[in-house]
């Protein structure tokens, strides 16, 4: 039986999977959108000292925060039977743990809604059969690694009550960092690669693997930041270009720490010292990268593209040091901290719509 057709050419039967792949486009793109700003709350509740003000993991009963002051007292009380009241904020007033608990708690409740925002709408699009086939595959695995990332969010938060401890283990805040960016990664991937772009193929020119390493690198350093905000590595050494005195700290500085692999983690000035090397790395790649693909075609969309992505990297770069040499302040922290989200979703696209 004949197809009558669209005056525009298209099927009429094509359309409404044209317009089905788009609202599953919009909503993955909120999705990541969600994923930046609980990027961003998580990073002001690390900058506010409030990741340890809730002590126990209640995924649904958690939901609901205390609403008498009888259960607010509970709360403040098993506070305050860990290291962090003894040893830094002994001493603080209820309103002040009701400041500090309402960061950790939105966090947490944001992170309900995200799976909520998943999971809803996937089952409606499932049902639909506007998800299907390797992209349905696909997006479970994303949500099995979000559900994950909440596992790993909580073993964070565990290890900064143990006895001693007045903040999480650094390694465990990279690691829930980075999957946060790899999360958020893969829904721009998906989500970018949802659209027609056929008819601007003509204004792409071949790139290689590069688009692909930029992607790498940009989510290294991001693993690399997560070490440097779990030490506090950018309270100290707040000079540049200089460090410790000279550009390059000497060696036996570098790697005081025995056994030598954990300097990389506790060694507050290797981790610093290893977060401005990237950052020059990613800077450098990106303006080479812009100036080959402008070699061949300054006009064309990917010239564009990976011009502008050396331009993101380094005015990150410039927002880094601007949050050295301050000391860190909340406002500083938390632009670093959302704008690495953003250069990293551009090199994502980047990287999906360019020709190899």
């Amino acid at each position: 039986m004949a197809v009558a057709a669209s005056p525009e050419g298209m099927p009429l039967a094509r359309v409404p999977r044209s317009r089905s792949l788009s609202a599953v486009r919009a909503w993955i793109y909120c999705l990541a959108a969600l994923v930046v700003l609980m990027v961003a709350v998580g990073g002001a509740t690390r900058l506010t000292g409030s990741g340890l003000s809730i002590t126990e993991w209640k995924p649904v009963t958690g939901a609901i925060p205390p609403l008498t002051e009888q259960a607010w007292m509970a709360e403040f009380e098993k506070y305050r039977q860990i290291s962090q009241y003894e040893l830094v904020n002994k001493g603080m007033s209820l309103s002040e743990f009701k400041f500090i608990y309402a960061w950790e708690w939105g966090h947490r409740q944001l992170g309900r809604l995200i799976g909520l925002v998943f999971f809803l709408p996937l089952v409606w699009f499932w049902a639909r059969g506007a998800i299907k086939g390797r992209l349905a595959l696909t997006l479970l695995g994303i949500g099995a690694l979000g559900g994950l990332q909440g596992a790993i969010g909580w073993i964070m938060v565990a290890s900064g009550l143990e006895p001693g401890m007045t903040a999480v283990a650094p390694i465990k805040l990279a690691l829930h960092l980075t999957v946060a960016s790899v999360i958020l990664a893969c829904l721009v991937w998906i989500a970018s690669g949802l659209k027609d772009r056929s008819g601007a193929m003509g204004l792409e020119v071949p790139t290689g693997p590069a688009p692909r390493i930029l992607v790498g690198l940009i989510l290294f350093q991001i693993a690399l930041g997560g070490l440097v905000a779990g030490s506090k590595a950018g309270l100290t050494y707040n000079t540049w270009p200089l460090m410790d005195g000279s550009l390059v700290p000497p060696v036996s500085g570098l790697f005081v720490v025995k056994p030598w692999i954990e300097n990389f983690v506790d060694n507050v000035l290797l981790v610093q010292f290893n977060h401005r090397l990237v950052a020059y790395a990613i800077v450098a790649f990106a303006a080479w990268h812009a100036w080959s693909v402008r070699r061949q075609d300054p006009g064309s969309k990917t010239a564009g593209r990976a011009t502008g992505m050396a331009g993101l990297a380094l005015g990150q770069m410039a927002l880094g040091i601007v949050t050295l040499l301050l000391a860190v302040p909340l406002w500083a922290g938390l632009a670093h901290q959302v704008f690495a989200m953003a250069v990293l979703a551009m090199a994502v696209v980047h990287a999906r719509v360019s020709k190899a």
